[in-house]
């Protein structure tokens, strides 16, 4: 039995739960909830970083960060699975999966911004930044939308989960001048009924 250490609340733990149903892991994964900010949870004693999600495997090693585990994942699935072999298709994948995790740091440097920072020491340039990578990365997004396989690649799983954390964190604001990227995400969602079970909460 695998044991993914996660929080309800993580974007790149809902890409691991994604890639786990879509994989059939399904039984084989034990979910174990994990405090980042806790210095006494084990977690810092499986990723020296102290960040989830990071996947145990049944010798006790430790797999992280989300896209080492979604590569690990595929591999143990036989390969080829969400993580294309070769060429074209690998490389657009990848990249793809880049581009979506950018938009989940920028996202979530914002969020810790708010959060552990008092509002007077708000730094607004720093926030502009953020905000300027996701604008820029929807845009090109919105202006081709990448396709969506049967299986779902690692950099479709990327863009559903960036898409769900900025509805989750900042109130769906990106659909109003993103209707592509709107209807694809419905139609991800159609496909993949883990999309809606990995719902984030918190």
């Amino acid at each position: 039995m695998m044991i993914l250490r996660f929080s309800p609340s993580s974007p790149f733990v809902r890409k691991v739960r994604i890639a786990v149903s879509l994989l059939g892991f399904d039984n084989d994964v034990r979910m174990e909830r994990a405090d980042t900010t806790d210095p006494n949870d084990s977690l810092r004693k499986t990723n020296p970083l102290g960040k989830i999600p990071v996947l145990i495997v049944e010798d006790g090693s430790a797999v992280y960060d989300s896209r080492v585990i979604l590569d690990y994942l595929d591999e143990r699935a036989g390969g080829g699975k969400i993580v294309p072999r070769h060429g074209k298709e690998r490389l657009a994948a990848l990249r793809l999966q880049a581009l979506c995790d950018g938009i989940l740091d920028a996202s979530i440097l914002a969020v810790y911004e708010g959060r552990f920072r008092k509002p007077e020491m708000h730094e607004p340039k720093w926030l502009e930044l953020q905000a300027g990578k996701v604008s820029r990365a929807l845009a090109t997004l919105e202006a081709a939308p990448p396709a969506l396989d049967s299986m779902p690649n690692v950099g479709q799983i990327a863009l559903a989960c960036a898409l769900g954390y900025r509805d989750f964190r900042f109130g769906g604001s990106w659909r109003a001048e993103h209707p592509r990227l709107v209807g694809w995400l419905d139609r991800f969602a159609a496909q993949v009924p883990a999309f809606a079970t990995t719902k984030p909460s918190g």
